[in-house]
This record gives structure tokens, C-alpha cells and sequence, in this order.
């Protein structure tokens, strides 16, 4: 068993070992990882620590304790309204991160078709298929049925006809993204929102990576989609502080177009031997860390400092986006709106650029092949980028000739070679899939230094064993760590 010591290390030796864990993270101040991390600069970063740590300990549990963080609080509902479209009936509660923001969306529209239509037994979500992963998570979490609609194969773009032939009776939530993660395109919000009105349906947008983003974007004369509260049959959106609000995780913001839909959202419980408790959120206790963090970055940069970052971001996203288009062989896909910019091969393995890229200290994201889209390479362009882009570029271009001279993985032929041979919807056999990730280099919770093989298998393998193999090897990642 392994235990707490009997004798607490010292200060010193604390924050030693803490360093020394952190010798293999990704070192994102560089600027050199483009995903999962968003770089303000050293000044925000500053900022936003100092007012983090002020409120670390309140606890936003009960705001009528601290209402300071109810004001703070009331003050970034009322920015992110503003930010998009709202108006002055416009509400919403600050979140934990985008995925609580989408699951409160979904929680919010199951309750409503439960009051208005007690019969419907299985409510349902009509979910493009490049809708976040948060929707099929909170469909799985708050039992609703997902109603998978195609996206236009060119475009990646939700298919207004094909939404409107999925809604049902039973549909409580239909959803659209501004932008998509996977391509950074913008549904058609307009022509869903009309589809959702005119079907009294709940339409949520989410804006949790594109909606701060887009509006600045807009204004510096890049071309973008309408998609906010002013479009006509929008009832609620989501978006994000901390990706390009360049706000400390985890801060969110999720708003609905008036209070009498939020009371769905609301939890209430007056029948335990407690206190009375009401979350408007799912988290119960929870820092006031965050959101003080976010309040004063945003009010510390302000529009004009916004528009700033904003403007280095487009930069770097167009740089970045010219020099993909000028190496042979790779392809963007779909026209993207925002920073987020996916490409692909049809001339060689797409993986192995990834592991090329590591060589020159970049860290940049797969995506695999799935509902039409093909396997490729993600990039979350933020301003940090903005004085590396050629630089990324160029190194980009060496790393797609050396991922051209590398030969094809007799391992990956051996597994489509085994996949011929299964029967269809043949279900994973755990011992031979183990088998399969220790060939790969998988064991205890550690992955291979080259991912290509072990991306471009699971990029392969019918979802269902994909899903089966990720939630095995995430099942023996957080384990007990053995004595030594």
C-alpha cells in the first residue's frame, strides 16, 4: 500500500518534488503546444494567479456568503450575454468548464420535455456528428437518447434537411457548434435555429472554444457565420473563459435566452437532514478560485487588449494556414472560421508527422477518421503562436518529408489484416486487445515514445473497440502507485 509519510516534508522538499514531477510535461511556455493550453503571456498569467489564490479557500457553495462572488459572478454572465447577442433577459451561471456547460444544457432541455410532455419516456438529442463529446456524455449521463445526424462531407458542416428529419415528438435538444472542435467550422445556426422554433425544440449552441473568438474575428474583417443569441430560435450557449479568454481552468460560462428556462437547470433538495441546498451547477462546493481569476483577467485586458490578442491569433491562424496549404500533400479540411484548423494526407501515413514534430520540441493533436472525416492533424492556433508560426511552418515541411520516407508499419498491416478476418460487430476480445497494446509499447499506464502505430490502430479499429481499448488503458493509468 502506498501511504502518506509519517513525518511531512518540509516546504523546500515539497515544492522539489513537485517540480521534479513535471520533468515530462509538455513545456507549453514555450509556445510550442497547440492544444489543450492557452497562453495570455506572463502579464495574465500574473494576474490571474494573484486573484486565484486570493479567492482560493472561499467556497462558492453558497453566494449569499461570499457575495462577492455572486457579483463577480453576475458581472461575467453579463459580459458573456454582450459578448453574444443577448440581451437584458439573458442568464446563466458560471461552470466548471465546457463539458459542465453542455451537460447543464442537456440536463436543462430533458427537464423541460419532461414537463411539457410527461408522456415522452425516452427524451432524445439530435447531435451532428461533429457535436462535442460533452453532448454524448451528457446524454449517456442523463439518460437520453442520441439521434446521430451526418454532416456535409465537404464542409463538416450540420445538413439543415437532415437536422430537421431526425427531430422527433421525444426530441428535447438539438445542438449546433460554433465553432466545431474537430474542423473549426460553424453550423448553419440560422436555418437549425428556425428548424428548432418552428418544432418548439430547445436549440443550444456551442460556443465553448469558438465564442469568445469569433466576435473579435469578425470585427478585424474575417468572414463569420452568424450564430449567437441574435439568431432567431437560439435558446441557449455555451462558451468558454478559459480557452481564448485566456482565463485559469476551469472557467466557463453557460447562459439561456431567459430565467424561466434556467429553473430547469436548478437542483434543489429540502428533504434530507441538512441544510437546505440549491446548485444552480453540478458542482456542490466548489474554489472561488476560478472565478475570481476570471473576472480579473477579463476586466485586466478588457476589449481593446481582447481585440489585440485576437488580432496576433488571426495572424499566426493565417500564417499557419497558408503554409499547410503550400506543403504537397497535405490538405485542410473544411474552410475553418476560427483558430482551429485540422489537416490531413491521402499520400502517407498523416501520424507519423506528429512524431516528427515532437522531435522539434512541438506538440500538436491527433484526430482519427471517423464519420467521414479522415484521419488527421489538429492545431488550436492561440496568440502565443503568433511569433513562432513560420517557424512552425517550416518545421512542419521537414517533418512531412521525413514522415514520407518512413516505411508502412508491419504492425498496422497486421491488425487490418486480422480486422478483415472478424465478423462485423464482432464484440473486442479483451486478451487479444491487451496483446495488441503491449506490441504497441503500452504497459502500466505508460505510452511509447513513436504514437504513429498505436494512432493510426486505434484510427482502424471499429469505434466500439476503440472506445473498449481507451477506457481499458485509462482504467490502469490512475492506480496505486507500487513501492519501489
Amino acid at each position: 500500500m502506498f501511504k502518506m509519510p509519517d513525518k511531512g516534508f518540509d516546504e523546500d522538499e515539497v515544492f522539489a518534488r513537485l517540480t521534479a514531477f513535471a520533468k515530462s510535461d509538455v513545456p507549453w511556455r514555450e509556445g510550442k503546444t497547440l492544444a489543450y493550453i492557452y497562453d495570455g503571456g506572463a502579464d495574465v498569467e500574473r494576474v490571474a494567479k494573484r486573484a486565484y489564490m486570493q479567492y482560493l479557500t472561499e467556497n462558492a457553495l453558497d453566494p449569499t456568503v461570499y457575495p462577492s462572488l455572486a457579483r463577480m459572478e453576475r458581472e461575467l454572465v453579463g459580459f458573456a450575454a454582450a459578448h453574444l447577442g443577448g440581451n437584458e433577459e439573458v442568464v446563466g451561471n458560471f461552470t466548471s468548464g465546457g463539458t459542465e456547460s453542455c451537460l447543464l444544457a442537456v440536463k436543462t432541455a430533458r427537464d423541460r420535455l419532461r414537463a411539457k410532455k410527461p408522456e415522452v419516456r425516452q427524451p432524445e438529442i439530435v447531435l451532428p456528428v461533429t457535436a462535442h463529446a460533452a453532448f454524448h456524455k451528457g446524454a449517456e449521463y442523463f439518460g437520453l437518447k442520441k439521434v446521430l445526424v451526418p454532416v456535409d462531407p465537404q464542409s463538416f458542416k450540420a445538413i439543415p434537411a437532415e437536422i430537421e428529419k431526425a427531430v422527433t415528438p421525444n426530441t428535447a435538444l438539438i445542438v449546433g457548434s460554433a465553432v466545431s472542435y474537430a474542423h473549426g467550422v460553424v453550423d448553419p445556426i440560422a436555418e437549425m435555429g428556425a428548424i428548432a422554433k418552428d418544432r418548439d425544440v430547445l436549440f443550444h449552441v456551442d460556443g465553448c472554444i469558438g465564442g469568445f473568438i469569433l466576435p473579435y474575428f469578425r470585427r478585424l474583417g474575417a468572414a463569420a457565420t452568424p450564430f449567437d443569441f441574435s439568431v432567431p430560435g437560439v435558446t441557449s450557449m455555451s462558451m468558454d473563459w478559459h480557452k481564448y479568454a485566456y482565463c485559469p481552468k476551469g472557467a466557463s460560462v453557460v447562459l439561456y435566452k431567459d430565467k424561466a428556462l434556467r429553473r430547469f437547470q436548478l437542483f434543489a433538495c429540502a428533504e434530507w437532514t441538512g441544510y437546505a441546498i440549491v446548485n444552480p451547477t453540478i458542482l456542490s462546493a466548489k474554489s472561488g478560485g476560478p472565478l475570481a481569476a476570471a473576472w480579473a483577467v477579463i476586466n485586466y485586458l478588457g476589449d481593446n487588449g481582447y481585440l489585440a490578442l485576437a488580432r496576433r491569433t488571426l495572424s499566426a491562424t493565417e500564417t499557419i494556414k497558408e503554409g499547410i496549404r503550400a506543403i504537397a500533400g497535405l490538405q485542410i479540411l473544411g474552410e475553418p472560421e476560427a483558430n482551429l484548423v485540422a489537416f490531413a494526407s491521402d499520400e502517407f501515413p498523416i501520424f507519423n508527422v506528429i512524431d516528427e514534430m515532437k522531435k522539434e520540441g512541438w506538440y500538436i493533436q491527433p484526430q482519427f477518421g471517423f464519420h467521414g472525416s479522415k484521419p488527421n492533424i489538429h492545431l488550436s492556433i492561440g496568440q502565443s503562436a503568433f511569433e513562432k508560426a513560420d517557424a512552425f511552418v517550416a518545421d512542419l515541411a521537414t517533418a512531412v518529408t521525413r514522415a514520407r520516407a518512413i516505411p508502412p508499419s508491419p504492425l498496422v498491416a497486421m491488425v487490418k489484416a486480422e480486422l478483415a478476418k472478424a465478423p462485423p460487430g464482432a464484440p473486442p476480445d479483451p486478451a487479444q486487445l491487451q496483446m495488441l497494446m503491449s506490441a504497441i509499447g503500452i504497459s502500466d499506464g505508460r505510452l511509447p515514445e513513436r504514437m504513429a502505430d498505436l494512432n493510426q490502430i486505434l484510427d482502424i479499429l471499429p469505434s466500439e473497440v476503440t472506445k473498449f481499448a481507451l477506457t481499458d488503458f485509462f482504467n490502469d493509468l490512475i492506480v496505486q502507485p507500487r513501492r519501489k
